[in-house]
């Protein structure tokens, strides 16, 4: 019934934008004797925002064409080069550009928005490694003959994918950046493998804004979270995936529920942008206009989770608090962090992070206690929300060199 009814208003808000833009372009042309006053041209800027935040929004591509390195460019070739039902892994590299360079894997979230969110942090880390990045797939997309998906698979596709990365080069060990949800299922296959003596565990695992410890500066998502029985959120945001998509009877989280409550959550904030973005089309100021619509063409395309993997993380995550507990379990098998003694850590967090509060992604650097110190690093990005530490001006001037530094003292 949850989903039917999305899919109800969803059609119905198409049919708006479709008229919106539609009286946009009428208000617009120059064939319009309106058009060349100011009423006219407001009018049409107003249906132009109306359009645009009414539209529907699918998967965006990558579109990362070419990497300036120290002032020369380079084109930037992008491959899927592992298939897995509920995600792929990408590659990116530069044409023309040693292979010998460090490669990195990127762990998107699985939290209701594409990896594409992570074009920024691609793009930057490009300038010094090759990059891969974890694709999740839109559960509604995966037919249900393909099994379920929970975090415990979540970690084994994170130790199967740096396998494969290792694999390319033999003897040059892979380094691990997990953003936001994934610190978690990160540092889990990281200690596994750890324990495991795997030639394929990451020389250095980056954890940003990631809830290792939610009961460090709880923030409103975390309140949430521990406020309500798992039984709540069974009942009250798990839906079944309709029958015109490939998952048709799937149990998941759906996207447009969490874009929902993230939108909620800065209302005021998202009504003002798109005010701002009027006031840009009305000045004449076209490039700040689309920044604005670049943004929220990405922040709106969102996608489902399956059920399990989704309340299986609340649960352990949020509830039980089994990673700084020491009882998280991968398949029956306890998680030592004790024994995480080979890959260096490196916590960044952002000083405004209203989603993973200071202190939650440091944490892990407390729980590895067999790790040497000289292998343990913090970086606190000041005046950063949680966007901002993997996106933008602060990230690619403040935090990619980090980056950068820790993993080329770690290789």
């Amino acid at each position: 019934m949850l989903y039917k009814a999305y899919e109800l208003q969803r059609s119905w808000l198409n049919s708006v934008s479709t008229v919106a833009s539609l009286s946009a372009e009428m208000l617009s042309t120059p064939a319009n004797p309106w058009s060349k006053l100011g009423l006219g041209t407001m009018s049409a800027h107003a249906f132009d925002v109306l359009a645009h935040a009414t539209a529907d929004y699918s998967k965006p591509a990558f579109g990362i064409t070419q990497v300036d390195v120290d002032g020369k460019v380079f084109p930037v070739i992008e491959a899927t080069v592992m298939n897995r039902p509920f995600g792929d892994l990408k590659r990116f590299r530069l044409d023309g550009v040693d292979d010998n360079r460090p490669k990195m894997l990127i762990v998107a979230p699985m939290s209701g928005h594409y990896a594409t969110l992570l074009r920024g942090t691609v793009e930057r880390m490009l300038q010094s490694h090759e990059v891969y990045i974890t694709d999740w797939a839109d559960a509604k997309t995966v037919p249900l003959h393909e099994g379920q998906f929970d975090l415990d698979d979540y970690i084994d596709y994170l130790m199967e994918f740096l396998e494969y990365i290792e694999q390319v080069t033999p003897g040059q060990r892979p380094h691990m950046l997990a953003v936001c949800q994934p610190s978690v299922p990160a540092f889990a296959a990281t200690a596994l493998m750890n324990q495991r003596g795997s030639k394929a565990t990451p020389a250095t695992l980056t954890m940003m804004g990631g809830p290792i410890d939610t009961r460090e500066s709880p923030t409103t998502v975390n309140d949430h979270a521990m406020n309500r029985p798992i039984e709540w959120f069974r009942q009250s945001v798990i839906a079944t995936v309709p029958m015109q998509y490939r998952g048709a009877g799937r149990k998941v989280y759906p996207g447009f529920m969490q874009l929902s409550a993230f939108m909620s959550m800065n209302l005021q904030n998202h009504m003002m942008s798109h005010y701002e973005m009027f006031k840009h089309l009305t000045a004449g100021d076209e490039a700040s206009a689309q920044a604005t619509k670049n943004f929220y063409d990405e922040y709106r395309a969102v996608c489902d989770m399956t059920a399990e993997f989704y309340l299986q993380t609340v649960e352990e995550v949020f509830q039980k608090h089994s990673i700084p507990n020491g009882t998280f379990e991968h398949k029956g098998e306890v998680v030592d962090l004790t024994q995480l003694t080979d890959t260096a850590l490196l916590a960044v967090e952002g000083e405004r992070d209203d989603i993973s509060g200071l202190g939650q992604t440091k944490a892990a650097l407390k729980l590895a206690q067999g790790l040497a110190e000289d292998k343990k690093r913090y970086f606190m990005a000041e005046g950063a929300g949680h966007y901002g530490i993997f996106n933008g001006s602060r990230w690619r001037t403040k935090v990619a060199p980090v980056v950068e530094e820790f993993v080329a003292a770690h290789s």
